[in-house]
């Protein structure tokens, strides 16, 4: 059974959690902010459910809990940090406000971040640079993990990659986070526990059969993640999968080359400033028109007209911040083995 709970007490159980593991109070607010808006955009895998893997981290080491990140280079509208496996979710949120705050003067600002930790929901940071009238394009590789396959390929090299990308309109923004394999490891892992099956053939197993059973992941003789486009157009995602890689790890300096073994987050954020390239008035005239073409097209199903990327996402935020946000099942049982061993209360479902 699925509960639902404020949000309020969500927030005070993560960071009671990440304060009582030793993590920076700064920190942990900023963290808790990150992994919650994962749930409330309906990114159930990238939100609380990180929590707990992340405070197994913060205990063996993996994770620190101080300071700040080597500044590598600094130009105004270029920066690149060495994250010293600092929360990947606090230093990403530090760099999206530098980049929004740098925008605003240069046009636009691009930070990278070496040797971070995992950075959680990748659409979670959009509405900062939205808010502000600003595009935002982030993209995330983890150089230790292998699992998704090169297009034609069985054996994994690549990580899901994800891409996240938010711009404004003359009403909601637009907000895209996709994978470039077909699933991510999050909803591999999650459908596993569960010894349930995936909803399609998103998995290639070890003798290059396409399957929905994820036990091909775990397995002696291992699978992979397959691409977008699958079989027949993986190309195309294993080609996206691959500039992920070349932004994230190639122009942060940090990446599969250095043999990383620990979970990390090598990140490209880039922020665009509308008003000092064709104004912002004519940015949105141009995206509103686009969006409500889409939007007008005739649908395949009439029950299920065309939407935006992010509608969906919007609409079930501002529904979770007035009535609670629903955790997966698995979430909380999970939470409630570190709430009892630091000594804190858990929140009380509201339903």
């Amino acid at each position: 059974m699925q509960n639902c709970y404020a949000y309020e007490g969500l927030k005070k159980l993560a960071t009671s959690l990440l304060n009582g593991s030793g993590m920076d109070r700064a920190k942990s607010t900023v963290i808790a902010d990150v992994l919650l808006e994962g749930d409330l955009l309906g990114h159930d895998t990238h939100g609380l459910q990180l929590l707990a893997p992340y405070l197994s981290d913060i205990k063996s080491g993996a994770m620190a809990v101080t300071g700040e990140p080597d500044v590598i280079n600094d130009l105004p509208a270029a920066i690149a940090w060495d994250g010293k496996r600092l929360p990947g979710t606090w230093l990403t949120s530090k760099a999206m406000d530098l980049a929004v705050n740098r925008a605003e003067t240069y046009g636009t600002c691009t930070v990278t971040i070496a040797g971070g930790h995992h950075i959680a929901c990748l659409a979670a940071y959009l509405l900062k640079a939205t808010e502000n009238n600003m595009v935002a394009i982030i993209m995330s590789s983890a150089p230790e993990n292998k699992s998704v396959a090169p297009f034609g390929g069985i054996t994994g090299a690549l990580t899901p990659n994800p891409i996240a990308v938010g711009w404004p309109t003359d009403d909601e923004p637009i907000l895209i986070d996709v994978s470039t394999s077909i699933t991510t490891n999050g909803m591999v892992g999650r459908t596993t526990q569960t010894q349930k099956k995936l909803n399609g053939p998103w998995l290639i197993d070890y003798k290059g059969r396409p399957t929905n059973d994820p036990s091909v992941i775990t397995s002696d003789k291992k699978g992979a993640l397959l691409p977008i486009g699958g079989l027949e157009y993986g190309h195309k995602g294993f080609a996206l999968g691959l500039m992920v890689e070349a932004l994230t790890q190639g122009l942060s300096g940090h990446g599969r080359a250095d043999n990383v073994s620990k979970w990390t987050g090598e990140v490209f954020l880039q922020v665009l400033n509308p008003a000092l390239f064709g104004g912002i008035t004519q940015f949105t005239r141009q995206s509103s028109w686009i969006k409500e073409a889409c939007l007008k097209s005739t649908p395949i199903d009439p029950k299920n007209p065309v939407r935006m990327p992010g509608q969906e996402g919007l609409k079930k935020r501002q529904h979770q911040l007035k009535h609670g946000i629903t955790l997966h099942p698995s979430i909380m049982p999970a939470l409630s083995q570190w709430a009892s061993s630091i000594g804190v209360a858990l929140p009380s479902p509201i339903n």
